[in-house]
């Protein structure tokens, strides 16, 4: 069931955005999809625009935002990397709404299927039958090629005795590479560490300790959590053509065993 409220918003917004003849559909995405929404949730919402009115619309998305709600407060998603979302909070009572504005030459370049709320003359049905939807994974390669000099830049925050800096870069490792790798093992998208209470609970109590406190003992053992952990992923999901960096591995690990803390 979707939450009354978030099922009013999403109702008056169509209505509302029906009237202008420069939009040509809105589609939802996120926990809607699978039907998770519940009352803590979001609203995702993506609104094709016709391509000749793409630029006037993204000049009056505030004003277009402001008309579906009591809108709050707003800004645009540059720090996610996409200026063309306006993350708005409506209320009271407090409501959480993504308003991604793209044109309709743009909407089949997608993450994921959304379901279409509304739409002109099957103009978004229509585009996404030119390609399917592609989750970003995260490459293995990529990943060793950088982890084990995020190893040693962190075992160089534990000697300087940095412990904000080095809970934060452990939170890092945690959303960059450990999350989404254990996800995909559990055979869900890798969303940083999104919902991995419940799609990862074998691995939740070895999840839960790399949680490091305001301790440098305590960071370290997180660290070397962090470690073990990826070994056994990088195993789980190595394929013939990965390239190791054993050297790399073997010393970032010895500097880390021999950084002075105390």
């Amino acid at each position: 069931m979707i939450p009354k409220l978030h099922e009013a918003f999403i109702d008056k917004s169509i209505e509302i955005l029906k009237n202008d003849t420069r939009i040509l559909g809105v589609t939802i995405g996120g926990s809607y999809i699978n039907k998770s929404m519940d009352e803590y949730s979001d609203i995702d919402l993506v609104i094709a625009i016709k391509p000749d009115s793409t630029q006037q619309v993204m000049s009056e998305r505030f004003e277009i935002a402001e008309k579906l709600g009591n809108l709050l407060s707003a800004f645009t998603g540059e720090h996610v990397g996409e200026p063309r979302l306006i993350i708005c909070l409506y209320g009271p009572p407090l409501l959480h709404v993504d308003l991604k504005f793209v044109s309709l030459d743009d909407v089949n370049i997608r993450v994921e299927d959304p379901i279409i709320l509304w739409e002109r003359e099957h103009a978004i049905s229509n585009q996404f039958k030119l390609n399917d939807a592609k989750f970003p994974l995260p490459g293995l390669q990529w990943i060793e090629d950088r982890f084990w000099v995020w190893v040693h830049y962190g075992a160089t925050k534990i000697g300087r005795k940095e412990i904000f800096e080095t809970i934060e870069f452990i939170s890092f490792l945690r959303q960059t590479v450990i999350g989404p790798l254990l996800l995909m093992k559990n055979s869900k998208l890798p969303r940083g560490v999104r919902r991995i209470e419940y799609d990862a609970p074998e691995d939740l109590d070895m999840l839960i300790r790399t949680v490091p406190s305001y301790d440098v003992q305590s960071c370290v053992n997180a660290l070397f959590i962090i470690i073990d952990l990826y070994r056994d992923l990088r195993e789980y999901h190595a394929t013939d053509d990965l390239i190791i960096h054993s050297q790399a591995e073997k010393y970032s690990i010895e500097y880390l065993n021999n950084v002075e803390y105390d």
